[in-house]
């Protein structure tokens, strides 16, 4: 469980510091993800999630 909340303590600095250092290039990138269709934006996290618990399952030793 402590595995859980270090990967999501990550994913929260690594979003804080691309606000951080990119906040124009944030704000343009969520006025065009705005304009996307919901079925799209869903597709894209969908990969993404999948993608990433591969990742995990391989870098664990899966």
């Amino acid at each position: 469980m402590s595995d859980l909340w270090a990967a999501l303590a990550l994913a929260v600095a690594l979003e804080g510091i691309a606000y951080a250092l990119f906040p124009d290039g944030m704000k343009r990138m969520m006025a065009i993800a705005i304009e996307q269709p919901s079925q799209s934006l869903r597709a894209a996290g969908l990969c993404a999630a999948v993608f990433g618990v591969g990742v995990v399952w391989l870098i664990r030793g899966g």
